[in-house]
């Protein structure tokens, strides 16, 4: 890890210049503020604050996405459609981090290589909107964008863009990543004790498909512990943050000039991604990722072709750098059988080496007569084995999967092991946005994707 010295805010007018090229093009996606001169008073206090996250753990995380690029690493991503302050609790914190670590055991052994693990968490505070509006009746208010601009009450005072949010988004983040460090490096993360959370639940009746292979994890871990292996280094686990770079407001403030290259990187998480609504070559998102260090990801819908593919790629990653692009797809069950090949046939073309990674859940959204917007498991498994088929056939690399999950009991996916059926949603139904998967559902899907994995691997 650098030290937080070593990366400080420069003066250069020509690196500042670049890095506001972005305020001169086309942007989308942003609130309307009230005042401008509380906005820039906010951002300006953005600036003085420390890092979030530090260069060289940027770096460090670019060599990990550039193994599983090649196939020697697998990334998992998950977390919260859109994280709220109130959630922000010890627990509600601790419950994410740990079904993420249950998934990446269960992962890391079907694919016998390390696993990548990563939150949607510490700043996926804003999210973008179909509507700049919402009408409920005859009342038409600005639509919600997130915590970190407005507030999700229907009512006039909640709905106004408030520039404090993004000082109290960048606080609320950095508790956040406390917490998570410390459950990441204190012993949280011990490997046997996180398999043991996972025997527990392949042994209920429900999940008993699953039980052989605890039962074969946990032959392995025993066989580690006779071998002599050193389990201080396995009661540690590298851990990144990751959000949506949707609120310029908030990202380029946070930016900062490592003073051992000279070069921009983006403070605010490891990790950041252009969503489809904002990815437009000549937009302004795009503009401005593509002079920072971060490793960045790209949502690709069904309707993205090669051709502008290929232009993501020369803007993004003209140098070919591995880690420097993933791309999520985020295609639906429907579709991805049909929209996934021929970009994974083009990209062979292009001399470039992107991480694919499946998003199975944007994809697959519907909306019952009740009024809940929802998604089934079996869609989203079926979009995840689509995935894999797809780049069994090209001879690409299947390389990690961004879940929208939550380490609580709620009932906002229809199906899985535990059977939730629509009269089931209202009865624990919490997510502000869209629907995630809770912990059953998630470590459901880790063990199936882990059968998908071993499959790659016999190939």
């Amino acid at each position: 890890m650098v030290d937080p010295t070593e990366t400080v805010v420069s003066a250069d007018p020509a690196v500042i210049a670049g890095l506001d090229h972005w305020r001169t093009l086309p942007i989308k996606q942003q609130p309307s503020w009230p005042d401008p001169a509380a906005v820039a008073s906010a951002s300006a206090e953005l600036a003085s604050m420390p890092p979030l996250v530090f260069a060289g753990e940027v770096d460090q995380l670019r060599e990990r996405l550039a193994r599983a690029a090649r196939g020697d690493a697998f990334l998992l991503q998950g977390g919260d459609c859109a994280e709220t302050f109130a959630g922000a609790t010890a627990d509600q914190i601790r419950n994410r981090v740990k079904t993420i670590l249950q998934m990446a055991v269960v992962l890391t052994y079907g694919a016998s290589m390390p696993v990548i693990k990563m939150g949607r968490m510490a700043g996926q505070f804003a999210k973008p909107r179909s509507s700049d509006t919402e009408t409920r009746g005859e009342v038409t208010l600005p639509a919600y964008r997130g915590d970190i601009v407005n507030g999700y009450d229907f009512t006039p005072q909640s709905r106004e863009a408030d520039p404090a949010r993004l000082v109290k988004g960048y606080h609320t983040s950095a508790s956040t990543l406390n917490l998570i460090r410390a459950f990441t490096q204190g012993g949280f993360a011990d490997l046997r004790m996180v398999h043991s959370w996972n025997k527990g639940f392949a042994e209920n009746p429900a999940n008993q498909r699953y039980e052989g292979l605890a039962k074969e994890i946990d032959r392995a871990i025993k066989f580690m512990e006779a071998a002599g292996a050193d389990f201080d280094e396995l009661k540690r686990v590298e851990f990144y943050s990751s959000h949506e770079g949707l609120l310029m407001d908030y990202e380029r403030p946070m930016t900062r000039i490592d003073s051992r290259t000279g070069l921009p990187y983006t403070t605010s998480a490891h990790f950041l991604w252009i969503g489809e609504r904002t990815r437009d070559l000549d937009g302004a998102h795009v503009d401005f990722f593509r002079r920072i260090r971060n490793p960045i990801g790209i949502k690709l819908g069904p309707s993205t072709t090669p051709e502008t593919m290929e232009r993501l790629i020369d803007v993004l990653d003209p140098d070919r750098e591995p880690g420097r692009i993933t791309f999520i797809t985020r295609m639906g069950a429907g579709r991805i059988r049909d929209a996934l090949p021929p970009l994974l046939e083009a990209i062979q073309r292009f001399d470039a080496t992107p991480l694919w990674v499946s998003d199975p859940m944007h994809g697959n959204g519907l909306t019952t007569p009740t009024g809940y917007k929802t998604r089934r498991f079996d869609d989203v498994v079926d979009e995840v084995k689509g995935f894999f088929e797809a780049h069994r056939d090209a001879g690409t690399h299947p390389g990690g999967i961004h879940v929208e999950l939550t380490g609580d009991d709620v009932t906002e996916c229809l199906g899985g092991s535990e059977m939730i059926d629509e009269q089931t949603l209202a009865t624990r139904y919490e997510s502000l946005c869209d629907p995630r998967l809770n912990h059953m559902q998630s470590l459901e899907l880790s063990f199936l994707v882990a059968e998908e994995l071993s499959r790659a691997q016999r190939a």
